[in-house]
C-alpha cells in the first residue's frame, strides 16, 4: 500500500516537475565539463539581455533548441518555456499598455522566455555534485556552497513530501478544489504545518549526519573528483565562443 502511493507520488512528480529536475543521461551535452555548460549558458543568459531585434532572438533561440536536442531534453525545456510564456504573456500586455510598441514588447516578452531557458538549460544538464565542483572551482565560501547546493538536492525532496502529504490529507477528507480563493488557502494550512515540520526533522538529521561525518573540521578540503578539460570540452568551448563574439560585434 505504501508502496504504491511512493510509485503514484514519483508518477505525479516525474510529470508535474520534472522541468526542473537534473536526470542523469549519456547525451554529449551531459558528458561536457560543467564548466563549459555553465559558460553556454551565460553566453545565452547574456545574448537574451542585449539582443535589440527578432533577428538575434531567432539564433538564440535556434542555438538553446540545438543543445536542448543534443542534451536530449527537449520536452522538459518545451514545458519549462510553456512555463515561461504566461509570465511573457504578461510582460507583453504591460509593455503595450505603457505606450511602448507592440514589436518592442514582443521582444522584452521573448527576451524573459529566452533567459528562463538559458538558465534551465544549465540545471537540467548539470548535476548537483557538478554545481559544487563548479562553485568550489570559483573559491566560493565552503558554506555558502554547501548551502546551495543542499537546496538544489532537496527540491525534488520536498515536492515528493507535498504530494504525499497532499494524498494523505484527501484520503482524510480534504478537498483542495472547491471554495473561494481565502478558504482554499486555508485548506493548505493541513498541507504546510506538516511539510515544514518534516523539512525542520530532515534538516536536523542532516546536521548530525555532517557532524558525525567531521563537515568543517578541514580548512583545505579535499575531492575525489577533480574538474579538467578534455578535448571535447575545448571544441564546444571555441565553437561557442567564436558565436558569441560573432552576435555580439557583428549581430547588430
Amino acid at each position: 500500500m505504501g508502496s504504491d502511493r511512493r510509485n503514484r507520488g514519483f508518477h505525479r512528480l516525474d510529470h508535474n516537475f520534472i522541468y526542473i529536475i537534473y536526470r542523469k543521461s549519456n547525451s554529449i551535452i551531459h558528458k561536457l565539463d560543467p564548466r563549459v555548460k555553465l559558460l553556454i549558458s551565460i553566453q545565452l543568459f547574456t545574448l537574451a539581455l542585449l539582443v535589440s531585434n527578432l533577428y538575434n532572438l531567432a539564433i538564440i533561440f535556434i542555438a538553446i533548441s540545438i543543445f536542448s536536442l543534443l542534451g536530449k531534453i527537449t520536452k522538459r525545456l518545451l514545458r519549462t518555456m510553456i512555463f515561461a510564456t504566461g509570465f511573457s504573456a504578461l510582460i507583453l500586455i504591460i509593455n503595450y499598455f505603457a505606450g511602448y510598441s507592440l514589436i518592442y514588447s514582443i521582444q522584452i516578452a521573448l527576451r524573459f522566455i529566452a533567459i528562463v531557458c538559458s538558465t534551465s538549460l544549465f540545471f537540467l544538464v548539470t548535476s548537483p555534485d557538478e554545481l559544487e565542483y563548479v562553485l568550489r572551482w570559483f573559491r566560493l565560501p565552503r558554506d555558502l556552497v554547501f548551502a546551495f547546493v543542499t537546496s538544489v538536492r532537496f527540491v525534488p525532496v520536498i515536492l515528493m513530501d507535498t504530494l504525499q502529504i497532499i494524498d494523505a490529507q484527501k484520503s482524510r477528507g480534504l478537498e483542495l478544489e472547491k471554495g473561494n480563493p481565502i478558504i482554499r488557502i486555508k485548506k493548505f494550512i493541513p498541507i504546510l504545518v506538516p511539510l515544514i515540520i518534516n523539512e525542520v526533522i530532515r534538516s536536523g538529521e542532516l546536521a548530525e549526519a555532517m557532524e558525525s561525518r567531521g563537515y568543517g573540521i578541514s580548512k583545505n578540503p579535499t575531492s575525489l573528483y577533480s574538474l579538467q578539460l578534455i578535448k571535447q570540452d575545448l571544441i564546444v568551448m571555441f565553437i561557442t565562443s567564436i558565436s558569441f563574439i560573432s552576435i555580439i560585434f557583428f549581430g547588430y
